[in-house]
């Protein structure tokens, strides 16, 4: 089940492939989607939801009230919400400790240049639902809106049975700070928030994950809204030295293969011993679960390949760019400094992904495909836009005219050159009369 492989055998190489391809007949589908949203508003919501999940609502009811969200605090257990409490504060703490500012700086001619910072005004996110439940994954997109300062968040989650939002999802919204929630998913929530309906506002950026329908959406509509990352199978990449636990080890690879039958989980270890022992650990943690055909499918791409040394694994990993890369070896701060492309670094024996998941406080929603090569965690930085200003004093706009009239004349672009000109014909007409009166 966990196959094991030398480094340098071909096949390690293969490991570094993963396709981000999208079945045409998806893109067509989500593109009729969007357009029937777009084209019948509140109306095709209500059909669509009735279609895909099976739900019947009238536009009235798409919606969720008030008395819906107070209900959802009866039905949670009060260690949730205490869970809830910790995980949104820790989550807020991290995200608020590097928050950018507008900025300006002043030179010696009179010129000011700098940026402005302002959040943006109206974020959707996109929590997962139906018969699945995310809490976490409402913090971890809502808050760190909240720290940049959105004005207003709007929630789209897929109905459950009857119409019913899970009460852990509504409890964890109201805690993170989300404005409005709506009882719509799939690629026509997406459609919704971008455009907006007769209910459902128009927002200015999308997050969240989704399925392939929900991220062929986020593709087709950014443009006309932003969008976060799209989001692909999740992953993981262990290294560990001799020191690791083979029964933690196999747990952390199982912990990320249950996520999806495509996910990827992949051990590097400079130890044979610990190899054949994390894949006898795996058999057994697999058979103790279930054997649920999901995991058994992902783990049909996990592999354990023994390498030479740490250095050995660690130039490996920056090449596969994982979403999560576990250092369990002896000295992990020592390797921290070599990771170049890693969506998330957890260090040592008790840092797990899942409490990266839920409650360590950095952001769980990560780059996946290898894209951790030129992409982020979502952030702060995520929900604000920067603004440039410029203000030329005359006398630093007389130092750089030249140079800027030679550089239009480069390019081409007369009416550029003009736009200079006349201000330089300008500010010698005024220093001409100037210098009349003042004699």
């Amino acid at each position: 089940m966990l196959r094991i492989l030398n480094f340098g055998d071909p096949e390690v190489e293969r490991l570094l492939d993963r396709e981000f391809s999208f079945p045409e007949e998806a893109v067509r589908a989500v593109e009729a989607i969007i357009a029937r949203v777009r084209a019948e508003g509140d109306a095709a919501l209500c059909a669509l939801t009735a279609q895909f999940d099976r739900v019947a609502l009238a536009p009235e009811e798409l919606e969720v009230q008030e008395e819906e969200i107070t209900a959802a605090y009866r039905e949670v257990a009060p260690e949730f919400l205490s869970a809830v409490r910790l995980a949104r504060d820790r989550i807020f703490a991290f995200h608020a400790s590097r928050i950018p500012d507008t900025w300006q700086e002043r030179h010696a001619d009179g010129a000011v240049l700098g940026q402005l910072v302002r959040a943006v005004a109206r974020v959707g996110v996109y929590v997962p639902g139906g018969r699945a439940r995310y809490p976490s994954s409402v913090l971890m997109n809502v808050v760190p809106a909240r720290v940049a300062g959105v004005e207003e968040i709007v929630m789209v989650t897929p109905p459950g049975p009857a119409g019913k939002i899970d009460p852990h999802v509504l409890v964890a919204a109201r805690e993170a700070g989300v404005d409005r929630i709506f009882r719509v998913g799939g690629a026509q929530a997406i459609a919704a928030l971008a455009y907006g309906t007769e209910r459902v506002p128009r927002v200015d950026k999308i997050v969240g994950p989704g399925n392939l329908y929900v991220t062929l959406a986020k593709r087709a509509v950014f443009g006309s809204v932003g969008i976060d990352i799209l989001a692909g199978p999740s992953e993981v990449v262990v290294i560990t030295d001799a020191t690791a636990d083979p029964r933690c080890v196999a747990a952390d690879l199982l912990a990320q293969a249950e996520h999806d039958p495509a996910a990827r989980v992949l051990l590097l270890t400079t130890s044979r011993e610990i190899a054949t022992r994390v894949r006898e650990e795996v058999n057994a943690a697999f058979t103790a679960l279930g054997e649920p055909a999901a995991l058994r499918e992902a783990l049909r791409f996990a592999a354990a390949v023994v390498v030479p040394d740490v250095a050995t694994a660690v130039a490996y990993a920056n090449r596969f760019a994982p979403e999560h890369l576990e250092l369990i070896v002896a000295e992990p701060f020592a390797w921290l400094e070599k990771v170049k492309n890693a969506g998330a670094v957890f260090l040592g024996n008790y840092a797990p992904v899942p409490m990266g998941d839920y409650i360590a406080g950095p952001n769980h929603v990560l780059p996946t495909g290898g894209t951790a090569r030129f992409f982020s965690p979502l952030g702060v930085e995520d929900f604000l836009k920067r603004t440039n200003f410029t203000f030329l004093s005359p006398e630093a706009f007389a130092k750089l005219a030249g140079p800027a009239v030679l550089l239009a004349s480069v390019e081409g672009l007369p009416a550029h050159r003009l736009a200079i000109e006349v201000r330089k014909e300008q500010r010698g007409a005024a220093l001409k009369v100037k210098g009349t009166d003042n004699g």
